[in-house]
């Protein structure tokens, strides 16, 4: 069984930022299927096949604590849990891919480090950075319609391949050079 968590923050005024690029994610792959809540999960879940979506209901700095839960619950290692998360230090529309490794100052990384250890797969969409604005009020700002186009034509189904690619135990070096994206706006 795989685990795949998307990582963001509940509530609709946090739906269409960047740092929910992860939930954005999930129901790109979902494809209009309603997530289930799941209290004693803290989370919103969709099964399918051999594999459970997951979108955390608490705030990005608790993410940790719904994926430790799944994974004691399921009993699933983590080299079968892969985080789709939002990356500053890449351009928006790059995407990159690796397992383990930094936390490069992510809250919700660092959440799941702390619960399940850093030994995950993890794809990275990048939003970059914008100079003129505060990290934190960058990353809960709202993607525009363009860049939302962007990610749901392009850079989404580059990481659906990637992912089922890592399901099908394809090796990530041959992952990253076959759905790696530098910045394609």
């Amino acid at each position: 069984m795989h685990l795949v968590v998307g990582l963001g923050n509940p509530t609709a005024k946090y739906q269409h930022t960047r740092h929910n690029v992860g939930f954005l994610f999930l129901d790109f792959l979902a494809k209009n299927k309603d997530f289930i809540k799941k209290t004693s999960f803290l989370s919103y879940e969709l099964k399918t096949n051999n594999t459970i979506l997951v979108k955390p209901d608490t705030y990005m700095n608790l993410s940790g604590e719904s994926v430790s839960k799944y994974a004691q619950f399921y009993k699933i290692d983590c080299d079968n849990i892969i985080i789709i998360h939002d990356d500053l230090d890449l351009s928006f529309s790059s995407l990159k891919y690796k397992i383990a490794g930094g936390n490069g100052g992510h809250n919700g990384l660092k959440s799941c480090d702390s619960l399940i250890g850093d030994k995950y797969f993890r794809i990275r969409i990048g939003i970059g950075r914008n100079p003129e604005i505060d990290v934190s009020s960058w990353v809960l700002s709202d993607f525009t319609h363009e860049e939302i186009n962007i990610l749901n034509n392009d850079i989404f189904p580059k990481a659906r391949n990637a992912l089922n690619a890592f399901i099908d135990n394809e090796d990530i070096n041959k992952i990253k050079s076959n759905f790696s994206i530098k910045n394609i706006a």
